[in-house]
């Protein structure tokens, strides 16, 4: 019996034709699409209908799978929990390994499937010994290995990336060709549940996170005026400070504790590294210290660093000339080449000096 592959059908062009090249290959599939809650009410019925066209089109069936009251626990209170606290998070990473490949795959898994596979631009290998890799994709504009980072081996072996190999051009060649009939894919950097990209505005409207007036200093702790809410504020941040100057102020820093903004020059932004925890190893070092290139943000350049174990959870990253704007809160991926060697969450960058 051909085994049963789930392909994530979100409805975009990525994914549809991730699942072209699979039926080519001559896989069996199944399509799934996951709905978070978020989706704008008066576009659902229209969704559906597309995704089922979709489907059929692709000579796949599809099923539906409600993944709401997961995401609202793992990704939406997180998300905001975490600027409660300061931070400035990365839900596409928590929604990676918790959602995509943690609700979604078990459900896939339960529905007779043996592998989840998505429109991922990454790469994937096995060695000798049994143990799974992680690569970027060879298109360099559309990677997104950092998505995938805090994946573990047993997730990682229950996935297929059919675009590693692949352009985003030969892609878009590929979807014409077959005549899908796609929308033009939304590229777009804001997070699908927070419309229009208002982060504030969404923030507050969950009711689980009240604006709270406070200071604004600058790294001297000298008073320069007031916020309205630190939430509305991240690390590198220009505008909306509002404190006159002889040169612009960034925000250096969001002191939680104090209900305090912290602002300063653009040289003040500046650290030689960073202390990051709950760290993921797909290639565990093989001692306490490890050279890697790091990369702080999607779409941050990798930076060589060299990492300090702290325990087996915690690590000091010190970059090898110092970088701008280190968000606690973010997600430091580490690669050797292209291959991603694991993952921590920066909880601070190291005091200047």
């Amino acid at each position: 019996m051909t085994a049963l592959t789930a392909i994530a059908l979100s409805g975009g062009l990525d994914s549809a034709v991730a699942a072209l090249r699979l039926k080519a290959a001559g896989e069996k599939l199944l399509a799934l699409h996951f709905i978070t809650g978020y989706e704008p009410v008066d576009q659902v019925g229209d969704q559906r209908h597309r995704l089922e066209r979709l489907a059929a089109r692709l000579g796949v069936e599809l099923a539906i799978i409600d993944c709401r009251e997961a995401f609202q626990r793992e990704v939406v209170d997180n998300f905001v929990d975490s600027y409660r606290l300061g931070r400035t998070p990365n839900p596409c990473v928590r929604c990676n390994a918790r959602i995509k490949f943690g609700v979604v795959l078990q459900q896939a898994l339960n529905l007779g499937a043996s592998r989840l596979a998505t429109g991922h631009y990454a790469l994937k290998g096995r060695d000798s010994g049994g143990g799974f890799h992680l690569y970027k994709g060879i298109d360099g504009r559309k990677d997104q290995s950092y998505f995938l980072a805090r994946l573990n081996q047993a997730q990682l072996e229950k996935t297929v990336f059919p675009l590693g190999a692949v352009t985003k051009a030969q892609v878009q060649r590929q979807a014409a060709e077959a005549a899908l009939m796609l929308r033009p894919p939304r590229e777009s950097q804001d997070i699908c549940f927070v419309p229009r990209g208002d982060y504030a505005a969404f923030l507050t409207a969950t009711g689980r996170l009240a604006p709270l007036p406070g200071p604004i200093v600058d790294v001297a702790g000298r008073p320069l005026g007031q916020h309205h809410g630190l939430h509305a504020f991240t690390i590198g941040q220009r505008r909306g400070i509002n404190c006159p100057g002889p040169a612009p102020y960034y925000v250096v820093r969001i002191d939680a504790a104090r209900n305090t903004l912290v602002v300063g020059s653009a040289g003040d932004l500046m650290t030689g590294g960073c202390r990051v925890s709950d760290l993921r190893w797909l290639q565990p070092p093989a001692g306490d210290t490890l050279r890697v290139s790091v990369r702080l943000r999607y779409r941050s350049v990798e930076q060589p660093a060299r990492v300090t174990m702290e325990g087996e959870k915690a690590a000091t990253v010190r970059f090898d000339a110092p970088l701008a704007a280190v968000t606690p809160g973010q997600c430091a991926v580490f690669y050797h080449g292209r291959e991603v060697l694991g993952s921590g969450w920066i909880e601070s960058p190291l005091a200047r000096g």
